[in-house]
């Protein structure tokens, strides 16, 4: 496997630092090793953030907020999971400080020490029974850590990834890093079928349901040493600064007058943001409540939509080359808003519709997340590439992802579910009007 060519070098090679030349030519990063360190370090934060999110159905209404009731309560402990992404921009910012002080290795870290140190103190956090209302605010403020030590462990490998990808295979790079997600959503969903499938209601709740934090707390171990291997060798870090990707400071960017592009990017991936958590989080608290599946069984589902999903990522990959990405966005975001008319049906249908509302959703979500990241960050100068993409993600992680469970289950349980086709198609009409101006500014550019 060989390692990834300088666009501007003649030789093929990015131009090495003289102190760095002998490292660098028997240390070299090879493609294949990105892609692995990118999807290590996405399914890891992604199965921390599903673990959470299975919990605030399965678990949390009755550990911590039992004086409500169970839909109260679901949509209390919806409100806690949404604080993670309100506390990931903060988080991005922090990260850069610390990277642009002392290092990327440092940041990574510093980030992935936290994420761990709050998941295990979920998992060990007495409950509501025990300490009362303290319990409530333990939860959060260890839900706004998870959410800093997410924002804060960007390190840039699909912005490295898609400046280093061959002109015939960006759709293809682009979508490596999409498949953590599906990835961590198969992890935490099969440890939490199982684990209900084994104990009782009362057993999970005493003990049970702590289990898979401490599987999540030993994935990051493994995570951030795989990432730590990757960015502390000496190529990575010539690859960095040949492509000038660097912590920018986020006010520079702000006054740049490229902080449009955040926005920008934000929304070109509101559908395919929209429908990731009504998906995954949002049908295992309709169909617990209003349905007659069991949760193992909803969850066993969800985990062939998952699996149906890596595959959709990577045929998403293969239609952006062959079609333009931009292109398979578009088309993904007008399917989504087709499936939004249909999403009422299917959550009405029964066991058989809701089974299919997830196995298409999940299908279409592939599609679109596969190709979500990029195409309107690619307008960024080099100088706030790296940033302006850290940013981006984290506004449409906020925008159409942080709120869609709570806001899905409160106005389903008293609209029905004609309100979570609203929603979806909200997102869908938001990405194809961000597609729509980005392709006049390029063409007003030219």
């Amino acid at each position: 496997m060989t390692s990834f060519a300088h666009p501007g070098s003649p030789s093929g090679t990015a131009p090495v630092d003289p102190g760095l030349a002998h490292a660098h030519s028997h240390q070299d990063v090879t493609p294949g090793e990105i892609a692995a360190g990118v999807i290590i370090g996405r399914a890891s934060e992604y199965f921390d953030f599903f673990v959470f999110g299975i919990a605030c159905v399965l678990v949390f209404p009755y550990v911590y907020f039992p004086f409500l009731t169970t839909l109260n309560g679901m949509l209390a402990a919806f409100a806690v999971f949404a604080l993670a992404f309100f506390a990931r921009p903060v988080g991005t910012a922090v990260g850069m400080a610390v990277q642009r002080r002392w290092g990327m290795a440092v940041k990574l870290t510093i980030a992935l020490f936290l994420l761990g140190s709050a998941t295990v103190g979920i998992a060990l956090l007495p409950g509501y029974e025990s300490i009362g209302v303290a319990a409530i605010w333990w939860l959060v403020g260890l839900r706004v850590a998870q959410g800093l030590a997410v924002g804060g462990s960007w390190e840039g490998l699909p912005s490295l990834l898609a400046m280093n990808a061959p002109k015939a295979k960006r759709g293809w790079y682009a979508m490596i890093g999409q498949l953590g997600a599906p990835i961590g959503f198969v992890a935490a969903a099969s440890v939490f079928a199982y684990i209900y499938g084994q104990l009782s209601h009362e057993e999970l709740l005493a003990w049970g349901w702590r289990y898979p934090f401490c599987v999540a707390f030993a994935i990051n171990v493994v995570a951030l040493f795989a990432r730590l291997r990757l960015v502390a060798d000496e190529s990575y870090t010539t690859m960095f600064q040949t492509l000038e990707l660097k912590p920018t400071p986020t006010l520079e960017l702000a006054r740049s007058g490229e902080g449009r592009n955040v926005f920008l990017g934000a929304l070109a991936a509101l559908a395919s943001f929209a429908l990731f958590h009504l998906v995954t989080v949002f049908p295992l608290s309709w169909m617990t409540l209003y349905g007659e599946a069991s949760p193992p069984q909803i969850l066993w589902t969800q985990v062939a939509g998952a699996l149906l999903a890596c595959a959709a990522i990577v045929l998403s990959g293969w239609m952006a080359d062959r079609f333009g990405r931009r292109n398979t966005l578009g088309a993904m975001a007008v399917l989504i808003g087709l499936f939004s008319f249909a999403t009422p049906m299917l959550l009405n249908g029964g066991t058989a519709g809701q089974n299919l509302f997830i196995l298409i959703g999940f299908a279409l979500l592939g599609l679109s997340y596969g190709q979500s990241s990029g195409t309107v960050t690619a307008n960024f100068s080099r100088k706030f590439r790296f940033v302006g993409a850290a940013y981006s993600a984290d506004l449409a992680w906020l925008l159409g992802a942080a709120l869609a469970p709570l806001v899905a289950l409160y106005l389903s349980s008293h609209f029905g579910p004609v309100a979570v086709g609203g929603y979806l198609l909200s997102g869908a009409v938001c990405t194809l009007a961000a597609l729509g101006i980005n392709r006049a500014l390029e063409t007003s550019r030219k």
